[in-house]
């Protein structure tokens, strides 16, 4: 059983779906040759052959107050996956990333089993991609410790991290999955357009884009009137967003889907603070981050957070390597400036991409999902 709640895990999931197919195809030995995978996620994992219950990603929400107005909707969809857990009974219950759901249902299964002995049901528990406890709220790891029988971690720090905390979880650093993606779409190319070029990437989420595309708009009205020549693209992950960002005022060239050729072609990106600040990282663009949400949101996560940064490149550096504006600061005016400077700053742009080559190689090898594949087979 897979569940994912956005475009990045639907993806991530869809991956390791078929590494198990293969890894299980090319076993000689294994008796199991028929594998049957289910849950919740979205197109990818449909087209990886799991049977999916409905598309979480659609369901997508980010922050405290986004998570309250939609409680009663996301109660039922959890109970209504516990329930398909409880009645198909699968062997192993992997969630992709999406920890605050994840992490429940893992430990509502766990109690559901120690709860019914007798219903001959006991699966091992897996999450992919760790939840972020390292920057809040660590006392997360007892309750996976307790409850889960597999971490499999794409960054490198992770594993010391909970070994020094919870030596009794097992967690492996299967490396990222983003390595052997992009590396087989062939990008990694120099740009050929002498045209400066702006790269806007606002979210995956309906919620990310109304916060964050209003200032992004604007910065880069700030930007084109310093630089009139500078041409913009925005990147979104679906169709369901384009009306959305049209709505917002985006009156610019859209793409949707196909980020590796537009970071292919970007001197500069403004860019929310997630994973997509990664990928920004294996091309070499600089770029400028930001993040920003409700006023409860911000004010329960400033008290929790402990990191400096929301912004992954940043954290695996240990230093600011891109400009990080959140909430308040996230104004169009720090915006524009802070890519101005790096559109117009050569050698700092220089600087910038010899500091993200370093980060990309700490992050492992090409075939991350394989690994991960084995690590959950490995389970007994």
């Amino acid at each position: 059983m897979f569940i994912a709640g956005e475009a990045s895990g639907d993806f991530l999931a869809a991956e390791l779906v078929s590494a198990l197919r293969e890894k299980l195809a090319a076993d000689p030995q294994s008796a199991i040759r028929n594998p049957q995978f289910f849950g919740a996620g979205g197109t990818k994992m449909s087209t990886a052959g799991v049977d999916l219950a409905f598309d979480m990603t659609q369901h997508a929400v980010t922050g405290i107050t986004d998570v309250l107005k939609n409680y009663i909707k996301f109660r039922r969809l959890f109970n209504q996956l516990l329930a398909l857990a409880i009645e198909r009974k699968p062997d192993v219950v992997i969630g992709v990333d999406y920890g605050g759901f994840n992490l429940r249902f893992g430990q509502a299964v766990k109690k559901y089993v120690r709860e019914n002995p007798f219903a001959n049901w006991n699966p091992k528990i897996v999450q992919f991609v760790s939840p972020q406890v390292w920057a809040s709220r660590p006392g997360r790891a007892d309750k996976l410790a307790r409850d889960y029988d597999l971490l499999l971690s794409i960054f490198p720090f992770e594993k010391k991290w909970y070994a020094q905390r919870v030596p009794q979880l097992r967690v492996e650093f299967v490396g990222h999955p983003m390595i052997e993606r992009m590396q087989k779409s062939e990008l990694r190319i120099q740009k050929k357009n002498s045209v400066p070029t702006v790269l806007l990437l606002p979210g995956s989420r309906r919620s990310e884009l109304q916060r964050h595309l209003p200032a992004m708009l604007s910065a880069l009205k700030l930007i084109q009137e310093k630089l009139p020549t500078a041409k913009a693209k925005m990147v979104l992950p679906n169709q369901s967003l384009l009306q959305l960002a049209k709505s917002l005022g985006a009156d610019l060239e859209i793409q949707i889907g196909e980020l590796p050729w537009a970071l292919a072609e970007a001197d500069v990106a403004i860019a929310s603070t997630g994973t997509v600040t990664m990928e920004c990282a294996f091309f070499g663009v600089p770029t400028v981050t930001l993040y920003k949400t409700s006023w409860l949101t911000y004010q329960i996560g400033k008290r929790l957070i402990t990191v400096k940064s929301l912004t992954m490149p940043n954290l695996l550096a240990g230093e600011t390597v891109y400009p990080e504006f959140i909430q308040n600061d996230a104004t169009p005016g720090n915006l524009s400036g802070a890519a101005l400077e790096l559109l117009q700053d050569g050698s700092r742009r220089e600087k910038i991409k010899m500091q993200l080559a370093k980060i990309i190689s700490s992050l492992g090898e090409p075939g991350a999902a394989g690994r991960a594949a084995n690590a959950v087979l490995s389970l007994k």
